[in-house]
């Protein structure tokens, strides 16, 4: 086998040009046929019996041909990427110049690679100075949201609806006097105020009486999900079964002894800062270091290709897949509901896609550039922690050497973060 590697006109691309021998395209033909043979049914012989020569014959000599090809070519191909050092950021545009029985398999490879950083100021950047402190109106808040966990519902009979309500109805919804889906519900308990129907629907329910029957007249919005009711009017029948306030509990030291592990009331509000505090400076730390990576990144120049991009997108589009299946949607659903395409959503992701390519490229260029390391006991530090993490053993950890280097590569990052944050100046 031959490879030889050119640059192209293009930047950042590359072109491999691969000669296989003739023996080693039969060879892939070979163990083509004997995974597909029994699905070629050939007169005189049982399914799968039938020799090669005759399934050529009866089908075609290129029967095989694709099928050998994906075979033999993706190890062939990562074999040649690695001797050759190519750091390729892009699939390989494959084009085959000559692909026939008893002769070598020719085919070029094009493919983009890591494009070069040129970085720019990255040590005594300045960078904005961000804090955040907790104050007692947070704290109050605080306070606030756990009497409203731990408030009671108490039924009103002498009074109408009022906001801030719990009620329970029944409703009916139709436009133009004819019913849609997903449009009633019996039973259905709504606070009046969260604002979870459509705009105008919980205000017209201020001021029902028990048993009172009311149309609720509302139009759905123009960006509703559903385009089959986006923009149109509608009317609800509603019916009001039964109205329930809160009763918040008064905060006290009682109170802080049936919410938490305190005795005073004093002791939950210091509780409650350090949380906030910890919060706080965890937030801070994190804006910092964005705006770091931000400004290093405005700094710097590179080409990204364009095939770098449309994986990264591949990737995100795929976590998204992911987190949506948790919610019991695929991507095809969630993308109908939004009235938007695939090219809709991956043109949304592109400019994401391109920042996090760039304070990626960057950031490991700062490595190179500072000698950063990880050593053996920062990352054996990380495996324990992972390991108690998710309840695997340590040892087991400690043999998956790709592991062990995609924990390193993270470990360096991070330090060259800490780098550029620790050498700026902040105003």
């Amino acid at each position: 086998m031959n490879v030889k590697v050119e640059n192209t006109e293009g930047k950042n691309e590359v072109k491999i040009t691969f000669n296989i021998e003739a023996e080693k395209f039969e060879e892939a033909m070979k163990k083509v046929y004997s995974k597909t043979a029994k699905y070629f049914n050939i007169p005189g012989f049982r399914k799968g019996k039938a020799p090669m020569q005759l399934v050529e014959r009866q089908y075609g000599s290129a029967i095989f041909y694709e099928d050998a090809f994906n075979e033999l070519v993706p190890e062939i191909y990562d074999e040649a990427i690695k001797e050759n050092k190519i750091e390729a950021v892009s699939r390989p545009n494959i084009d085959i110049v000559q692909m026939e029985k008893g002769k070598e398999l020719i085919f070029t490879a094009t493919v983009e690679t890591k494009p070069e950083v040129e970085l720019g100021k990255y040590k005594g950047i300045e960078i904005k100075k961000i804090e955040y402190k907790a104050t007692d109106k947070d704290v109050e808040h605080e306070l606030g949201h756990m009497a409203e966990r731990n408030a009671r519902l108490v039924t009103v009979e002498d009074r109408p609806v009022e906001k801030g309500d719990i009620t329970t109805i029944d409703f009916e919804g139709s436009i133009d006097g004819v019913k849609f889906e997903g449009g009633s519900a019996e039973n259905h308990e709504l606070e009046i105020g969260s604002n979870t129907f459509i705009p105008g629907f919980e205000d017209q329910i201020i001021g029902m009486k028990i048993d009172e029957v009311k149309d609720v007249k509302v139009k759905f919005p123009d960006d509703y999900f559903s385009k089959d009711l986006a923009g149109k009017d509608a009317v609800f029948k509603v019916t009001l079964h039964e109205i329930k306030k809160k009763e918040l509990p008064k905060i006290d030291d009682e109170f802080a002894k049936d919410v938490s592990e305190f005795d005073t009331l004093d002791e939950l509000k210091n509780s409650i800062k350090e949380r906030l505090d910890t919060d706080n400076e965890r937030k801070a730390k994190y804006e910092t270091e964005e705006e770091a990576i931000k400004t290093v990144c405005e700094n710097a120049k590179l080409d990204i290709p364009n095939g770098m991009v449309e994986l990264e997108i591949d990737n995100m589009m795929k976590d998204m897949e992911t987190r949506l299946s948790y919610q019991g949607l695929n991507l095809n659903q969630y993308m109908q509901m939004l009235g938007k395409s695939e090219a809709d959503m991956r043109n949304e992701f592109k400019e994401q896609a391109e920042r996090q390519i760039t304070s990626r490229l960057v950031l490991e260029a700062i490595v190179k550039t500072e000698k950063i390391e990880a050593t053996d006991e920062e990352v054996a530090e990380k495996v324990k922690e992972m390991a108690k993490q998710y309840g695997r053993k340590e040892e087991e950890l400690l043999e998956n050497e790709q592991l062990k280097e995609y924990i390193s590569e993270n470990l360096k990052t991070e330090k060259a973060i800490d780098f550029i944050v620790k050498n700026a100046k902040k105003k």
